[in-house]
């Protein structure tokens, strides 16, 4: 932040909160984030992205507009998913730097002056790892640390387990990132892959405030390949790796059948190791097959160019 080039102005900050039928939150979260944001030496904007939820949650975000019209939100046609949400919300945003979290309270508003103080000493991203309670299921504990790991491994974009979408990004950032025009959104590793001065921050996640969590393992499951194929093509050249591997099992059968039928009296029973072998490498060809597919669609999905998100109303 170039405090010198502004010396009258009070920064500006923007919060951004995606939110997919959270009716039951929003009212507790800007009763939480007033009086936090009110005690910042900054002049403020809550900007809530509704991703086509089914329940009340726009009408919340209207109430709160004719309450403090320092709340502002937009609303996408449909559901579009949390990353798209985000964006739209990204786009919106007007602040000198922009902090994004979810709207279910598990990322903590006490944190928000913590944040600020890391971007006033030079910090254009601040990010947030999250200490997860101690009665977190092993399960979603393994398979975070188990997606982070093979992420950093595939992509070369190192990312510690527990990052999540609760950071703060400067302007400079921000508008380094809303020039990204790729589909299959993942902006955990967008934020990684751009560079800039950067900190860590970490908080204990809370308990949600209110409803039930809408990342269900399918969704996780799709939000980690997203990811994953978004920045690696490793996934395609395994394809060469598997191929080698495979004609070596293959020719090694091969010498192993003739070495038996020229050197020895035993009958070589064929069918059944031809049959395996067979099955094997259609299995393996069928897998690169399907890698290639979803790569091939990827670019469909690219050269196509629709919008990543329509937008049905706003609320500036």
């Amino acid at each position: 932040m170039d405090s010198s080039s502004q010396p009258s102005r009070s920064p500006e900050l923007s919060i951004v909160i995606p939110a997919f039928n959270e009716q039951g939150n929003l009212q507790e979260l800007y009763s939480v984030l007033e009086p936090v944001l009110s005690e910042c030496a900054v002049t403020w904007e809550i900007i809530f992205a509704d991703d086509g939820s089914r329940d009340d949650t726009w009408h919340e975000v209207e109430q709160l507009h004719r309450r403090d019209d320092r709340v502002k939100g937009v609303r996408l046609s449909r559901n579009f998913g949390h990353q798209y949400a985000l964006m739209a919300g990204l786009v919106q945003a007007r602040g000198d730097a922009v902090i994004s979290m979810d709207a279910d309270l598990q990322h903590p508003p006490a944190m928000i002056p913590e944040l600020i103080e890391q971007w006033r000493l030079g910090s254009k991203v601040v990010h947030t790892k999250r200490l997860d309670p101690q009665n977190i299921s092993w399960f979603k504990k393994w398979s975070s640390n188990l997606f982070y790991a093979i992420f950093t491994h595939l992509s070369g974009v190192p990312m510690e387990s527990g990052m999540a979408d609760f950071r703060l990004l400067d302007r400079q950032v921000l508008d380094e990132i809303l020039h990204f025009r790729e589909e299959g959104l993942f902006l955990r590793g967008i934020v990684q892959w751009i560079g800039y001065e950067r900190s860590t921050l970490t908080y204990q996640c809370q308990e949600r405030f209110s409803g039930i969590s809408k990342y269900t393992l399918r969704k996780m499951i799709k939000f980690a390949w997203t990811g994953i194929t978004s920045f690696s093509v490793i996934p395609l050249r395994l394809g060469i790796y598997i191929g080698i591997l495979t004609s070596i099992l293959a020719f090694a059968e091969m010498a192993y059948a003739i070495f038996m039928r020229l050197f020895t009296n035993t009958v070589v029973p064929g069918w059944a190791s031809g049959i395996a072998i067979v099955s094997f490498l259609f299995g393996i060809l069928f897998i690169l097959l399907g890698l290639i597919g979803e790569y091939i669609g990827r670019i469909l999905v690219e050269v196509r160019r629709r919008p990543r998100y329509l937008v049905s109303e706003r609320i500036e």
